[in-house]
């Protein structure tokens, strides 16, 4: 199998068939994927393979105690983003190439396809993967400047036939235009609430008929003791990955003042308004969850 071949797009699914394994020249280890998939309709790739995300692990809040700041998608964060979203969002080593799958049965022949906020590319390359037509065009867009940068040399490395272009922007001023599939995976989150409506108004104008756009997000709970429940949940499942209470707490400050939550209610009136008629509640973990939404 050619190194190609062995570019990551799932982040770190930890499961029986997923194991960490050192990469040597002591940069961290490899998190290994076994894949195992085809179509019902007996199409497709219909391969096994190893797919191997090279990261370094991520300690960034395990240093001595003092004042954090704001979280910041910067090169320290990219080196060890691959290890740090699989162990803090559950659920995120399924839903990306599942993400894929939804691209594949709303993608349209000769349209864009949008990954707004890409980080590494993780959905780019799944939905890359999963796309059948050869006239259809990936366009991945990030704000960090240190995203862009690795996740160019990691689209370089995959032999997809589909072609991507990644490029550095801001999202809310990306040219959406012929658009069949648009992905938002844990960005608008990011941006200022009251920026929010102007975007997603911006992304239903630019999707084609029959396209669709995908909303992943944290979400936060109206109703307190569920917040609360949602909260410990999370927190226990950082543990059972190994983060320390130290880490957990210093993260959630540095997250304080840059990641703002939306309940799933504000998201569907958000949608609504913009004009999707069709909103579904794909996939959930926790608070986690990802949104569909058919114009």
């Amino acid at each position: 199998m050619s190194q190609k071949s062995l570019v990551g797009v799932f982040s770190g699914l930890r499961s029986p068939a997923a194991k960490a394994r050192p990469c040597g020249r002591g940069i961290g280890f490899c998190v290994v994927v076994l894949l195992r998939w085809r179509y019902r309709d007996g199409s497709g790739p219909g391969w096994r393979g190893i797919v191997r995300l090279m990261s370094e692990r991520d300690d960034i809040y395990s240093g001595n105690p003092g004042e954090v700041g704001d979280f910041r998608f910067d090169e320290r964060v990219v080196k060890v983003f691959p290890d740090m979203i699989s162990r803090s969002v559950p659920g995120y080593g399924l839903m990306v190439p599942l993400i894929g799958l939804l691209a594949r049965r709303f993608v349209q022949p000769g349209s864009n396809v949008y990954d707004l906020g890409c980080s590494l590319g993780a959905a780019t390359l799944a939905m890359r993967r999963a796309i059948a037509y050869d006239d259809v065009q990936i366009v991945a867009v990030d704000v960090s400047q240190a995203m862009v940068k690795r996740c160019c040399e990691i689209v370089a490395e995959d032999n997809s036939r589909v072609p991507v272009s990644v490029s550095l922007g801001d999202v809310r001023d990306a040219d959406i235009d012929n658009a069949s599939v648009i992905v938002l995976n844990f960005t608008l989150q990011f941006l200022a609430p009251a920026e929010r409506q102007a975007l997603i108004s911006r992304l239903y104008q630019g999707l084609n008929a029959g396209g669709a756009l995908i909303l992943s997000e944290k979400l936060h709970f109206e109703d307190a003791a569920e917040q609360q429940l949602q909260t410990d949940w999370h927190h226990d499942f950082k543990r059972s990955q190994g983060y320390s209470d130290l880490e957990i707490a210093r993260k959630r400050t540095a997250l304080e003042n840059v990641m703002v939550t939306d309940s799933q209610a504000e998201h569907r009136q958000r949608l609504a308004k913009a004009g999707f008629e069709q909103v579904y509640c794909w996939f959930r973990c926790f608070s986690f969850a990802s949104l569909i939404a058919i114009k």
